[in-house]
């Protein structure tokens, strides 16, 4: 599986032997890379180079252990945008089913890129270079991040806290917290099926995935005991979470947000975790100065894009 047309070679590696190899061209992820095979999120055969005597372009799929089909290209680097697009169509037409969709694409790039002109040019070429196979930029995102140490607003009263134990409880409040969602993802979710589906559809594709307590989940109530909003205090195979939260339509614009975000870091900061990562769309502006209030700080943003087919 191997293309050397014009001295350039297109292949994946070769094994976990081939992981430095992969990692010639800097990203943060590349610390993740060997792990990752080992607990096989990621696989050679989903991990592709273009070589002319060295690397000068790259891409990965990874996907939750145990899945046999890639979920997310999250690496795709070059030199030349050329070589970069030759490697993209080859590496996507030997590894993705050709009637099948395809998996989006993740990137984290700096929180300012766009104030940079060399780090603006370098995300936007490589935009141009996915645009070329049909990719359309679906959402930007904000990644962001609490670190040990920032103080977490005391509880005021108004709201109680319990356990979120009960699956069909939570799937209920899920659904009724995507009325009038800004989350991009769980929009496209609601325009192919019903606010009940797509949240059993992430609590079974994405909480139950999780191997923290669920004791962490706590679903938030007034005084007498009724639902206000819930928050999912996780752990995923790299950091610390705040996974999901919301508050319910009938209890918006009451500060409650802050009160539920609170007492979910409050949850893991009892676990003594260095820090505690989260992200929000960047058009989420309500949620975004909510995590701000929090003491979260946006560390980088992730550029989301997808093919229609």
């Amino acid at each position: 599986m191997t293309d050397n047309t014009n001295d350039l070679t297109i292949r994946p590696i070769t094994g976990p032997e081939e992981v430095d190899l992969f990692n010639q061209i800097p990203y943060a992820l590349n610390k993740e890379v060997a792990e990752d095979l080992a607990a096989g999120r990621r696989h050679p055969r989903w991990m592709w180079i273009a070589l002319r005597e060295r690397v000068v372009a790259r891409l990965a799929w990874w996907a939750r252990a145990g899945r046999t089909e890639p979920m997310v290209m999250d690496f795709f680097d070059f030199e030349d945008m050329s070589d970069g697009v030759r490697l993209l169509r080859e590496a996507m037409a030997k590894t993705l089913p050709a009637d099948g969709p395809k998996p989006e694409y993740c990137r984290f790039v700096a929180p300012d890129w766009r104030d940079s002109p060399a780090t603006r040019e370098t995300v936007e070429q490589r935009m141009s270079a996915l645009a070329q196979t049909g990719a359309r930029l679906f959402v930007e995102r904000l990644r962001l991040e609490w670190t040990a140490g920032t103080p977490i607003a005391e509880p005021t009263g108004r709201l109680k806290f319990r356990s979120a134990g009960d699956r069909e409880e939570l799937i209920e409040l899920m659904a009724e917290v995507l009325d009038g969602t800004l989350d991009a993802y769980s929009r496209a979710d609601l325009a192919r099926m019903t606010a009940a589906e797509a949240a059993a559809e992430q609590y079974e594709s994405e909480f139950m995935t999780f191997t923290t307590p669920r004791e962490w989940w706590k679903i938030a109530t007034l005084p007498d005991g009724e639902p206000v909003g819930f928050v999912i205090p996780a752990r995923n195979a790299y950091n610390p979470i705040i996974a999901y939260i919301g508050v319910v339509p009938k209890h918006r614009g009451r500060g409650y947000i802050g009160e539920v975000l609170a007492e979910g870091v409050r949850t893991l900061a009892a676990q003594d975790v260095p820090r505690i990562t989260a992200s929000t769309d960047l058009g989420n502006v309500p949620m975004a100065r909510a995590f701000e209030r929090a003491g979260f700080v946006n560390f980088e943003r992730q550029i989301d894009m997808t093919w229609d087919s």
